[in-house]
């Protein structure tokens, strides 16, 4: 069966003296983001960037070549033979040296997920053997990848009947939670509000479905192109008035939302069988 989509990276999945050819793909749908353009109102046409040098002016694409600022205005620069001479095991070897359990990791280190298929039939078998005892173990495995011109760390592990590789941000990426934080008071909290916010949280718990979840906003940005396609003007609705302050007493909302909670399950009368 083909894959769909070009793979991402091609190289090898190594576990110690175990190396499997294997293939990359991005395993997010960028399909469905709506992407506008920018438009010269006056002739509805759209805004082209062409790439110019001052004192030059217009340059053709054979003439740009990639480079670092090592002072104000001075560049090195990098031909493309060069930049792929580079020396990085990781630019060829997914290399598993650490593992870990998957609760270990915080969650702001995710970045992307990306599936990991055997390359051949003839990789398959190693390929599921290492599925396998990271499930069964309920394992994670670290490594660091060559991706778009930059070194990552990633975590591979079984989703289904493969292996999901998720790309992780380096500690220096995240910012320190302290500025953000630090301000919030010291507040001896009433007990029976902690208890009542729990048992709104536990009556609102769930399996996650991301399916029940829909991106609202592209769904009314395609409405609005569609009308527009047609048209039709478009006339702002006045927006709903945004609440004002703080809630006056934390403990009643916290009550009557509990009884909300439990009006609207009574409201709902068993459906009966056809006889």
């Amino acid at each position: 069966m083909p894959r769909p989509g070009r793979a991402y990276w091609k190289g090898f999945l190594r576990l110690s003296l175990v190396s499997i050819p294997v293939e990359i793909f991005t395993a997010v749908e960028t399909a469905a983001a709506i992407s506008l353009n920018q438009i010269h109102k006056p002739t509805g046409r759209r805004i082209n960037y062409t790439k110019t040098v001052q004192g030059v002016g217009p340059v053709e694409t054979a003439d740009i070549v990639k480079g670092f600022e090592v002072d104000k205005d001075v560049y090195v620069t990098l031909e493309p033979d060069e930049i792929e001479a580079l020396k990085v095991e990781s630019k060829r070897t997914l290399d598993l040296t650490q593992f870990i359990d998957a609760a270990e990791i915080d969650p702001r280190y995710f970045e992307k997920p990306y599936y990991v298929v055997p390359a051949d039939e003839q990789a398959a078998e190693g390929y599921l053997v290492i599925r396998e005892a990271l499930a069964g173990m309920r394992k994670l495995g670290l490594g660091q990848i060559t991706m778009s011109g930059r070194e990552h760390i990633v975590a591979v592990g079984p989703v289904e009947k493969g292996l999901v590789m998720e790309v992780l941000r380096y500690a220096g990426e995240i910012r320190s939670p302290s500025p953000y934080f630090s301000d919030l008071p010291s507040l001896k909290l009433d007990k029976e509000m902690v208890a009542l916010a729990r048992e709104l949280i536990a009556k609102k718990a769930a399996p996650f479905e991301p399916a029940k979840f829909h991106d609202s906003y592209a769904d009314a940005m395609r409405a609005l192109i569609a009308e527009k396609a047609k048209g039709k003007r478009i006339v702002a609705k006045p927006s709903p008035a945004e609440p004002q302050g703080k809630v006056v007493d934390l403990l009643d909302a916290l009550r009557r939302s509990l009884k909300t909670g439990e009006a609207s399950k009574r409201g709902k009368a068993p459906q009966r069988r056809a006889s």
